[in-house]
């Protein structure tokens, strides 16, 4: 391996690193200020989308890993952590992927089992360490089935849009690679 190869394998892992420390900051602010814990668990997920755009292979699952661990482990609130962990931190990775499917219909049923089976998870999650009861929940559980769907729909367009407008007007001024 020549000093080429090493010193951008070296930068590669560096921007790595400083997207996972970004985004446990950012959870951690979720985690201290707890309106914000959903949207930072998103927020985070956008240094995932860089290193997906920037480097793909396996360094996305890296940071969504060390940033997931990282955070449980070090935030006093670990509800962005989870939230994170159970879809945001991942979804990235699988947007890119489901993405090169050719059926734009079989894109968006992929992408709401992925989400469905994530929020059926954080469901059973809340029941068991909530202990709250099924007959009192299943009217509630629906009606935030249907407004999670509704808004989980919202958030992949807007990812797409803000995925294209880093892509073509803002990588250039950043000149990673």
């Amino acid at each position: 391996m020549n000093l080429n190869e090493r010193s951008e394998k070296t930068r590669k892992l560096t921007i790595c690193a400083m997207m996972s420390a970004l985004g446990v900051v950012t959870l951690y602010l979720g985690s201290l200020i707890e309106v914000l814990d959903i949207s930072m668990a998103v927020i985070a997920s956008l240094f995932v989308i860089f290193t997906v755009i920037e480097y793909g292979g396996a360094a996305p699952w890296a940071v969504y890993a060390v940033t997931g661990v990282l955070s449980t482990v070090l935030l006093p609130n670990k509800f962005p952590a989870a939230m994170y962990l159970l879809f945001f931190g991942f979804y990235p990775i699988l947007k890119e992927k489901i993405e090169r499917l050719s059926s734009r219909v079989w894109q968006w049923v992929i992408k709401e089992a992925v989400f469905n089976l994530a929020l059926v998870i954080l469901m059973f999650v809340a029941r068991w360490l909530l202990f709250i009861e099924a007959d009192i929940i299943t009217v509630i559980w629906a009606v935030f089935f249907l407004l999670a769907n509704g808004t989980f729909v919202i958030f992949d367009i807007a990812l797409t849009r803000l995925i294209s407008l880093y892509v073509f007007k803002l990588r250039r001024k950043f000149r990673i690679k």
